[in-house]
């Protein structure tokens, strides 16, 4: 029950990513270009509620659903760590015209040259599992 929960909560989160053009590769150029406020719009809301959502789990002590009791706990401060992440990260968005999140509503919507993209997306994702016992914490 648990993965269909999950299951229709993404379908709904690809939606609203489709219906609001986040997933659209002429969005995110615009957005590159400073042409538009659109996916600022998008990526500001996101953030808002996100901030929100973290400091009510963290006052109210809101556990998982799995009963497990993991907690926000700070992270430690790394500018490299951060610098590194973000410009390998806002790389592959320029380039491949999508993040992660939409990559998968793109697949959804039939194009299927997101493939590739989704296939380098888990290369690097391996490869980050397979170094980050390397790179600096």
């Amino acid at each position: 029950m648990r993965y269909i929960t999950f299951l229709v909560i993404g379908v709904f989160f690809g939606i609203v990513m489709y219906k609001s053009e986040a997933a659209s590769w002429f969005r995110i150029y615009e957005m590159f270009e400073f042409g538009s406020f659109h996916m600022y719009g998008i990526i500001g809301s996101a953030l808002a509620i996100g901030i929100i959502g973290v400091q009510v789990i963290k006052r109210k002590n809101i556990t998982p659903i799995n009963g497990s009791e993991m907690s926000l706990a700070p992270k430690t401060k790394s500018v490299a760590r951060y610098l590194f992440g973000g410009i390998i990260f806002g790389l592959g968005w320029a380039l491949a015209g999508a993040c992660p999140g939409p990559m998968y509503v793109l697949a959804g919507a039939g194009y299927a040259s997101i493939l590739i993209v989704i296939f380098g997306a888990l290369i690097g994702t391996f490869l980050y599992g397979l170094l980050c016992k390397y790179l600096p914490h």
